[in-house]
């Protein structure tokens, strides 16, 4: 009898906490479905400040690599100074929507898929919960930006034409796809998609590789687990430094090969792409041109992005908790 008592006294309870118990813990399906969808707001926001914070030197960086003109400090300067005489101050920002069309996909993908690759490795390895060891920090880098490029490539092909063209040419990103398509096919849309996905493996790589890596270093020797965030755009104008000039010989290929029909070059290949350029323009002349200029603006982005990142999906996170909490 007392038994029995006992046990529907507890059965009670379990019956009364029971189906409370959903609305104050989250099940692991919506953590995870939470957990993306952070990643990919705050990717597509870092994306979006950094490339706009240096549109007007990535335009000219491309008006360069695209051109036979010797690149120099003095050079880029007039350019800059001479597109503002003759279009206005807001030419050049000119293809940015273009980049924020590709780069807001672009760059929520590759954060989202980084930090799903991250995870996927660490099970793996054994490293869940840890920081990856070097090899597989790099492979997720390289996963990452190599997914994001699939996926949103022929947006970069627009987004390059409508930097070299009169604003005469393409009025916007629409009638860039409609002639592209009309005059020279649908293939054209994936001219110089072979040197991007071997540039975007190192460069994505080295990137993200480097700022984990100066992250943990940071995190051991100070004893802080989160760095500032001048700290974080110091780490990540370091690993845009690097990304950037390990695979920019690639940047500059996969730039003629986009912009060959309106430039009056044909490209059929990167190695016979890279002969023409080294022949007419020398081996650092040519392939590196404006490489200087990346040494600038590359960082500065980088390092924008992965901080705008980080504390994004830091704010959203103490969000979503106070929202908990006062459930």
């Amino acid at each position: 009898m007392g038994n029995g008592v006992r046990e529907g006294q507890v059965d009670f309870k379990r019956q009364d906490v029971e189906p409370i118990t959903p609305t104050h813990v989250p099940s692991e399906g919506n953590q995870e479905k939470k957990k993306v969808l952070n990643s990919l707001m705050s990717g597509a926001l870092a994306g979006a400040v950094a490339k706009t914070a240096v549109a007007p030197l990535d335009r000219t960086k491309i008006m360069f690599q695209v051109s036979s003109k010797r690149f120099s400090a003095k050079e880029a300067y007039r350019l800059i100074y001479r597109t503002y005489l003759n279009e206005g101050f807001w030419s050049l920002w000119r293809g940015n929507s273009a980049t924020m069309v590709r780069v807001i996909p672009y760059a929520a993908i590759q954060f989202c898929a980084h930090e799903e690759y991250k995870q996927l490795l660490g099970s793996y390895y054994g490293f869940q919960g840890k920081a990856l060891t070097p090899f597989p920090r790099f492979i997720a880098g390289s996963l990452a930006g190599t997914t994001a490029a699939m996926l949103t490539y022929p947006l970069d092909m627009v987004r390059a034409r409508m930097a070299v063209t009169p604003k005469e040419m393409y009025s916007n990103i629409v009638h860039v796809f409609i002639r592209i398509s009309r005059e020279e096919g649908l293939k054209t849309l994936y001219r110089g998609f072979t040197p991007t996905i071997l540039g975007v493996i190192p460069y994505a790589g080295l990137s993200f590789f480097t700022y984990e890596t100066l992250k943990k270093l940071h995190a051991d020797h100070s004893g802080k687990l989160q760095p500032s965030p001048p700290e974080r755009l110091l780490f990540g104008a370091c690993a845009g430094l690097i990304g950037q000039s390990a695979s920019y010989p690639l940047d500059v290929v996969r730039r003629r090969m986009q912009t060959a029909g309106v430039m009056g070059h044909t490209y059929s290949s990167i190695l016979l792409t890279m002969q023409e350029i080294i022949r007419e323009e020398g081996l650092i002349r040519g392939l590196y041109k404006g490489l200087s200029m990346n040494w600038v603006k590359g960082p500065i982005a980088v390092g924008i992005s992965f901080t705008t990142f980080d504390l994004t999906q830091i704010l959203l996170r103490k969000l979503q908790h106070s929202t908990n909490v006062e459930r």
